[in-house]
C-alpha cells in the first residue's frame, strides 16, 4: 500500500446537498473532489481505471503503463492527473518496482453519489423549470 496518507472524504454517509445544509468544511471537501473531476483527462482516467477489472479492487490495480497509451499527452502529464485524483481520494495507488498501480476508492465515489442524490420527498420540477435542449437548426 502507499505510505502516503490520502485525504479522503469523511467515511460517514453524506446527506444529499438538497436535503440539508452542509457546513463550510464539508463544502470545501466536496468541492476539492469535484474540482479533481472537473477535467476531461481525469474523468477518462477514472473511467479507465474503473472499467479495468484490477481497477475495482484495492491492492490489485491498473498499471500506469496501461493508462498512458489512451491519451495524446505526455506520461508526466498523466502522472500529474493521477496525483490529483489520488490526492482527492478518488483513486488509491501502490508502487511495485518501477511501476505504480491505481484502483478506484469506492467510499469516495459513494459519498459523491450520496451528496448528489435527490431525496424521495423532493417534487419533480415543473416542465418550464427544466433545462431546454437546443432546437435543431432548420437550415
Amino acid at each position: 500500500m502507499s505510505k502516503q496518507s490520502l485525504p479522503v472524504l469523511d467515511s460517514g454517509c453524506c446527506a444529499p446537498l438538497v436535503a440539508e445544509l452542509i457546513d463550510e468544511s464539508e463544502a470545501a471537501e466536496l468541492a476539492r473532489v469535484f474540482k479533481a473531476l472537473g477535467d476531461p483527462i481525469r474523468l477518462r482516467l477514472l473511467s479507465l481505471i474503473g472499467a479495468h477489472e484490477g481497477g475495482r479492487r484495492a491492492g490489485a490495480g491498473v498499471c500506469v503503463c496501461e493508462l498512458t497509451g489512451a491519451f495524446e499527452v505526455t506520461a508526466p502529464t498523466i502522472s500529474h492527473h493521477l496525483k490529483t485524483l489520488r490526492e482527492a481520494g478518488l483513486v488509491g495507488s501502490e508502487r511495485r518496482g518501477t511501476w505504480v498501480y491505481y484502483w478506484i476508492v469506492p467510499a469516495t465515489l459513494k459519498q459523491l453519489t450520496g451528496a448528489l442524490a435527490l431525496p424521495d420527498l423532493l417534487p419533480d420540477a415543473p416542465p418550464e423549470a427544466a433545462p431546454r435542449a437546443a432546437a435543431p437548426s432548420s437550415r
